[in-house]
């Protein structure tokens, strides 16, 4: 029997193919169904390590969901207004911090906006939640640069200037 004629043999489509259509669901249990439970397994015990891992977060910085604002993130981005909710969420009062925005450049398709914030007699830890409170919330803000400057006869309190670049 030659290999072309092997189609036209009746034993191929009345024994052959059952056969095959018959072991089908014997190989999808013997062999895909176990990974298909390891997969299942490991990716259960990744997301109770998540849970864990967002609680704690939770739990170190509860002020990270007062973000959680569906009506504020489809509105277009303003310094003075990010400025003024960050600030406010970190506990520094409008007259410790001056801010001065640039105009809107587009370069290369792709627009921009600088701004210089200066933020008076702040401790670290409040700069550097604010900092990164900031940038958490806005992902297309960055802060390009940073000088800290120690007020002399005060502990801890400091005047940081910031320059930032927000892409559009």
């Amino acid at each position: 029997m030659l290999m072309k004629d092997i189609y036209k043999n009746p034993i191929l489509y009345y024994i052959l193919v059952p056969a095959v259509i018959a072991l089908w669901p014997l190989f999808i249990r013997a062999v895909r169904l176990p990974s298909a439970e390891q997969s299942w397994t490991k990716d259960k015990a990744q997301y109770i390590k998540a849970q864990k891992v967002m609680a704690e977060i939770l739990a170190i910085d509860p002020d990270r969901l007062e973000f959680v604002d569906s009506k504020t993130t489809a509105a277009e981005f303003d310094y003075a207004i990010a400025v003024e909710k960050v600030a406010s969420l970190c506990k520094i009062p409008s007259t410790s911090y001056k801010l001065s925005s640039g105009i809107l450049i587009t370069s290369g398709g792709q627009k921009s906006q600088n701004a210089k914030l200066a933020l008076k007699r702040v401790g670290l830890t409040k700069f550097a939640k604010f900092l990164s409170a900031i940038q958490l919330r806005w992902a297309n803000l960055q802060c390009t640069k940073v000088k800290l400057t120690r007020k002399k006869g005060l502990a801890e309190t400091w005047n940081v200037d910031l320059e930032f670049k927000y892409y559009y």
